[in-house]
């Protein structure tokens, strides 16, 4: 019975394009045997609590593992070739550099080894900027590899890319599986912040999380402000897109931060779908990247924690469920890298971007130093056998929530 009734929802992510974000070929990360002229190159440091994977092509699989070490250099196509804000996924292995994104280099590091890498790459950017992306639901390795890499290049950020993934199966049905994998990783997100707070060759540190990420990050700096007292100064920067946290607990979070915290930056967006149907499933009042800034309570209590928000209710982007804006719009990602990330005061309460506008709202005027995102897939109705125990009884407030948000429900 129950699996009768998912089946509308579960055909609904599929309509909506849930479960499509990436490429549908499998084994990207085996490097390509060469480049090809006017691409560009995009190389960053993983930091991973997911498993090794054996097939050298998915490099980790999204089990949970020790926490790992790599270095992987994307090849990015020109952009006469492609669309800023776009991932292009090869159709066919091996990918065509000149116009596909593809894998030029891969290498597995131990500890010592991507110190090493980092202190190397780290004397070579701007004040020693460093950017840590954390990814939220439903992502596959190399789905954050990809779209991290491509938000890097577009983004034009001077910095040193830090990609934290943790293990997501990638699947529309894990959603219970993967927040239980946050919960796993956060440790390891705080050692990783501590261990960049420590290092003297840091300048300043900017941190991005999206979605589900959000709640990995917020944990992370919760546990190392108690840790230590306080959050070190050098992670100046926290950017916190389209959240998938209950505002409540958001505001405990934040509260419990004790000592000195960082400059937050919150996206929200009124119409993002992904959130609608999150806020159903968990019984939730608001989730916080759905929230609108402009009224009560939320106007007063974000002026009073100083956390600026920029809404991006009024920007229109390729993603159907309005949850990745910020990442695939190529205006808000120009924004970013030629202001954001050099830490310029945000003092004007709406930006004009061409035709569109980004209404900044609340708190304060400093804003974060970079961003990524991913097109991540809603949080629904998902089948693992965990979260059938645990969302049994919320399946009619799923439907109602997927049509509230305009999506088509259909049965086969």
């Amino acid at each position: 019975m129950l699996r009768w009734i998912m089946r509308p929802c579960l055909a609904a992510l599929v309509a909506a394009g849930l479960a499509g974000c990436a490429g549908d070929v499998r084994g990207v990360l085996l490097p390509v045997a060469t480049a090809a002229p006017d691409t560009s190159r995009v190389t960053m440091l993983v930091a991973t609590t997911r498993a090794p994977d054996p097939d050298d092509g998915l490099l980790f699989s999204g089990e949970r593992g020790r926490p790992s070490f790599a270095e992987i250099t994307v090849s990015v196509p020109s952009e006469a070739r492609r669309k800023v804000g776009e991932v292009q996924w090869p159709k066919a292995l091996p990918g065509n550099p000149e116009t596909d994104f593809v894998t030029l280099k891969v290498e597995k590091l131990d500890q010592k080894g991507v110190i090493s890498r980092f202190h190397n790459a780290v004397q070579k950017v701007p004040k020693r900027r460093v950017m840590v992306f954390i990814h939220g639901f439903n992502n596959r390795f190399e789905d954050a590899v990809y779209r991290f890499a491509q938000i890097v290049h577009d983004s034009k950020a001077q910095v040193v890319p830090i990609l934290f993934t943790w293990p997501s199966r990638g699947s529309v049905f894990a959603y219970g599986y993967d927040r239980e994998s946050g919960n796993y990783s956060r440790r390891a997100l705080e050692n990783l912040f501590q261990a960049l707070a420590r290092d003297p060759a840091v300048g300043e540190v900017s941190v991005l999380a999206h979605s589900m990420g959000n709640w990995v990050t917020l944990e992370a700096l919760r546990e190392m402000s108690i840790r230590n007292g306080t959050i070190s100064p050098k992670i100046a920067n926290v950017m916190l897109a389209a959240p998938d946290v209950d505002v409540d607990v958001f505001r405990s979070q934040v509260a419990d931060m004790e000592g000195r915290r960082p400059r937050f930056t919150l996206f929200v967006s009124q119409d993002d779908r992904a959130l609608a149907v999150s806020r159903r499933v968990w019984g939730s009042t608001a989730r916080l990247g759905a929230i609108d800034p402009d009224t009560e309570p939320y106007r007063t209590q974000l002026e009073k924690a100083g956390i600026t928000v920029l809404n991006l209710t009024s920007l229109r982007s390729g993603d159907r469920l309005n949850h990745g804006k910020f990442a695939e719009s190529p205006e808000v990602v120009k924004l970013i890298g030629s202001r954001l990330i050099e830490g310029q005061p945000i003092t004007d309460t709406r930006i004009g971007l061409g035709e569109k506008v980004l209404q900044v709202t609340a708190g304060t005027a400093a804003a974060v130093g970079s961003v990524a995102g991913l097109a991540i897939s809603a949080p629904v109705a998902v089948v693992d056998p965990e979260t059938r125990r645990n969302f049994a009884d919320k399946t009619e407030a799923v439907g109602q929530a997927l049509r509230d948000a305009g999506t088509a429900v259909t049965t086969d």
